[in-house]
């Protein structure tokens, strides 16, 4: 009586409809998950800090980062993205982030760790702007989950300064 396709084209639809109600559901219920991630960041030693040949300041520092970020796994985590960020203001900006290091943490059995790195890239400032500079080391991370929105969340630490002159 009906044709073939028909009875296909009902079976895809009705498929394709439990899936996107499945996958709302599991959205959903992940938006009750609240995580307590906690790190801290040790500046060991300040390796370099010079002046450019173009006038700009640029630093490397050797960092002591732990962190425990396994309270944002849940069943939807696909992995989390994690980057330590140099903030400061100067004269001319604001807010000025330098990225330091970063990772991708692709499980929760890997998301307890240590690590002892020096900057992963250049902490540069445009300008003699460095000398002396206080600042803030931030632990930025963003959840990718398998469905569902992406979630992006930090932990600000302060009571850091660069030296006065340059080594």
């Amino acid at each position: 009586m009906h044709w073939f396709g028909y009875r296909a084209n009902a079976l895809l639809t009705l498929s394709v409809t439990i899936l996107a109600i499945i996958c709302g559901i599991a959205s959903f219920s992940d938006t009750f998950n609240s995580p307590l991630p906690t790190a801290s960041i040790q500046v060991l030693n300040v390796n370099r800090f010079q002046k450019l040949s173009n006038g700009d300041d640029e630093v490397s520092l050797t960092l002591n980062i732990t962190a425990d970020l396994q309270s944002l796994f849940t069943w939807n985590t696909k992995q989390v993205f994690v980057f330590v960020a140099a903030e400061y203001e100067t004269s001319k900006n604001s807010l000025n982030q330098v990225s330091l290091w970063d990772g991708i943490i692709p499980s929760q059995e890997h998301a307890k760790f240590w690590i002892r790195a020096t900057n992963k890239y250049r902490f540069t400032d445009q300008g003699s702007n460095l000398r002396g500079k206080e600042f803030n080391l931030t632990l930025h991370w963003h959840v990718m989950p398998k469905t569902g929105k992406m979630i992006a969340d930090k932990i600000v630490m302060t009571g850091y300064a660069l030296p006065q002159e340059y080594r």
